[in-house]
């Protein structure tokens, strides 16, 4: 007999099935999105660690960082992040992945100069500090029913503002607005790191099965590649020893 106070009791058996089949179908896809999102940030995290770590203790990084040459360094991960931000439509699927892992090796150039200031044991600590921060906040924002869309755009202007912040205390040197300017920096990538993770995730609405996926993917990573290096960054002038 069917179970009257049931909303369900009425419906075809076979509907029922076939919406069950479709989550569960849903579910998986999604947690394989995401595994790959994760897998290709953390691995660009790890390749511009190798590099970083072995430029430096090649002895090419304290020569090459004292010449102008060191300005192209710095800047040249910017142009890769310019270049798949505003061309990824563009550029095939094996292109942005080529580009993704080129803009990791470039970035562990321009990071090598951490382990010519601060201590190696310094600089582990910070970073397994800056990992478990990042993956409780990355569950969060993949867990939480909450919309954090509504602080993208707060946090979008709170990167400006330290941008411009760091270029004013360039000429002023101030070491007080320099611990200003880390502290907001760690609580803005703290926050980008929990609302990215959740608009990575509302992504797969739209790009599962199509041509687009995978390059979601990489710009998904890209996003919290960055997230995690800048709160590293900036968690490392409270933590870090200098030599």
């Amino acid at each position: 007999m069917a179970n009257w106070s049931d909303p369900q009791s009425g419906a075809a058996p076979g509907a029922t099935a076939t919406s069950g089949t479709r989550d569960v179908a849903y579910d998986a896809g999604l947690r394989s999105y995401m595994l790959s999102v994760y897998n290709y940030m953390a691995s660009g995290v790890l390749l511009t660690g190798i590099v970083a770590l072995l430029f430096a203790n090649s002895g090419l990084a304290a020569q090459v960082l004292s010449t102008p040459l060191r300005w192209v360094i710095m800047l040249a991960p910017l142009a890769f992040v310019m270049v798949l931000s505003f061309g990824i439509n563009r550029l095939s699927t094996g292109a942005a992945q080529l580009l993704f892992w080129a803009f990791a090796t470039v970035m562990g150039l321009s990071m090598s100069s951490i382990f010519l200031v601060y201590t190696g044991t310094s600089i582990a600590q910070t970073f397994f500090a800056t990992a478990a921060a990042f993956a409780g906040l990355s569950l969060y924002g993949y867990t939480t029913k909450r919309d954090l869309s509504g602080f993208g755009t707060f946090l979008v202007m709170g990167v400006i503002g330290l941008i411009v912040a760091m270029v004013i205390n360039i000429f002023l040197q101030s070491s007080v607005m320099s611990l200003v300017i880390s502290a907001v920096g760690v609580l803005i990538f703290a926050g980008l790191t929990a609302y990215d993770t959740q608009r990575i995730k509302s992504m797969y609405a739209y790009v599962a099965g199509t041509d687009m996926m995978g390059k979601t993917v990489i710009m998904g990573a890209l996003s919290l590649y960055l997230d995690f290096v800048n709160m590293f960054t900036f968690l490392l002038s409270f933590m870090g020893s200098r030599d």
